[in-house]
């Protein structure tokens, strides 16, 4: 009893743990150790050229991993003095990873003492063939005891370049940079102190 107690116990801190950090990443820089990883960042290429990057966690969708990369390329062409910036290069990256667990809560009738002994039986599945069960990796007659999780995360980056001036017209690749902060500033979520 103690270690189905000590089980639920470890279950409920961790979901407490979890929920604490269960938030999409903020506009942000990018700063290892922060509460809610990812955030932007930046490198210098030349004088009026930069690389921008934007990482997300697994919470944050590609949109909003997007748009904060484009609101940043504007944030930094006002800091740097300029009016407009051009996208020379772009690129989002998707990071999918499927996760196993086995249901921590999950404890056969005979115990956990007994280590990889269970009993297991086949069974035929009908247009499937015959099928074999074990109570560690599922059962068809009492729903499954694992989880299986895909996590997406994401990061975009682009390298702009800057310039002075009216935005030209007729380049689809160029962003008034006052414009897009002004436009996408009310969606921006900045972190909680």
């Amino acid at each position: 009893m103690s270690r189905k107690f000590a089980a639920i116990a470890a279950s409920l801190a961790l979901a407490g743990l979890l929920s604490a950090c269960a938030t999409a990443t903020p506009y942000q820089p990018n700063i290892p150790g922060q509460a809610t990883s990812g955030g932007y960042s930046e490198q210098r290429i030349e004088p009026n050229r930069f690389r921008v990057t934007f990482a997300g966690n697994s919470l944050t969708s590609r949109e909003t991993v997007e748009g904060f990369l484009l609101f940043r390329a504007a944030e930094l062409t006002v800091q740097e003095g300029y009016d407009w910036f051009e996208i020379a290069d772009r690129n989002v990256e998707r990071d999918r990873r499927t996760y196993h667990e086995r249901d921590p809560l999950y404890s056969p009738w005979y115990g956990p003492s007994y280590g990889f002994w269970a009993p297991s039986w086949r069974y035929y599945g009908g247009g499937f063939g015959w099928r074999s069960w074990d109570p560690y990796w599922g059962s068809p007659f009492w729903g499954d005891r694992m989880d299986v999780r895909t996590v997406d995360k994401y990061e975009a980056s682009a390298e702009i370049v800057m310039s002075r001036g009216a935005k030209p017209t007729d380049n689809p690749r160029a962003f008034d940079a006052r414009a897009v902060i002004e436009n996408l500033g009310p969606r921006i979520v900045r972190p909680t102190p």
